[in-house]
C-alpha cells in the first residue's frame, strides 16, 4: 500500500518521463528536418554563388523539395513512433509562413543580397520562438545563425552567398546533427 505522497511522486515521475520522451521525439524529427533543409539551403547558396543567373530557379526548387521532404519525414515519423508531427495544420502553417515571406520580399523590393539575409533571419525567428516551447537549443541556434548572418551581411562582400552556404546551410546541418545526440 502506498500513501498519497508516494503516489504523487510516482505520478510526477511518470509525467517527467512522458515530457522527456515527447521532447526527444520533437528533437529527433527536428534534427532530420534541419539536416534536410540545411543540405538544400547549402545547395541553393552554392548555386547562387557559383552561377547567380540560376538562383531564381534554384530557390523555388529548394522550397518545393524542402516542403515535400518535410511532409515525407513527418509521415515517416508518424508511422515509426505514432507521434502526429506533421499534419494539415503544419502544412498550412508552412504555406502561410512562406506566403508572408514572399509578400515581405515583394513589398520590400529586396535585391539578391537583402534576400540572402532576410530569409535566414526570418527562419531563425521561428527557431527562436520554438525554443520557448521545445527547448533552449532552438533559441540558441536561431540567435547564432542570425548573428552570423548579420556579420556576413555587413562584413562580407561578393562572397556573401558562399558565407551563407556555410552559416545557414552548414549551421542547419550541424544543428540537426547536434540535436540527434539527445
Amino acid at each position: 500500500m502506498i500513501d498519497s505522497l508516494e503516489a504523487a511522486r510516482a505520478l510526477d515521475d511518470i509525467e517527467d518521463v512522458t515530457r522527456r520522451v515527447r521532447q526527444s521525439q520533437i528533437y529527433r524529427l527536428s534534427s532530420l528536418l534541419m539536416i534536410l533543409w540545411g543540405a538544400l539551403v547549402f545547395a541553393g547558396n552554392l548555386v547562387t554563388y557559383l552561377t547567380p543567373h540560376y538562383a531564381d530557379k534554384a530557390w523555388p526548387s529548394v522550397y518545393v523539395l524542402g516542403l515535400a521532404g518535410s511532409v515525407a519525414l513527418g509521415a515517416a515519423e508518424k508511422a515509426r513512433s505514432g507521434m502526429r508531427s506533421f499534419d494539415l495544420r503544419a502544412l498550412l502553417a508552412f504555406l502561410m509562413f512562406f506566403a508572408f515571406g514572399f509578400f515581405v520580399q515583394v513589398i520590400g523590393h529586396f535585391g539578391p543580397r537583402e534576400m540572402g539575409a532576410f530569409w535566414p533571419i526570418y527562419f531563425m525567428l521561428f527557431y527562436g520562438l520554438a525554443g520557448l516551447w521545445f527547448g533552449i537549443a532552438f533559441t540558441i541556434f536561431g540567435l547564432c545563425v542570425t548573428a552570423l548572418t548579420l556579420i556576413g551581411y555587413v562584413g562580407i562582400g561578393a562572397a556573401f552567398p558562399l558565407w551563407m552556404a556555410f552559416v545557414n546551410g552548414g549551421g542547419l546541418i550541424l544543428g540537426g546533427l547536434w540535436m540527434r545526440r539527445g
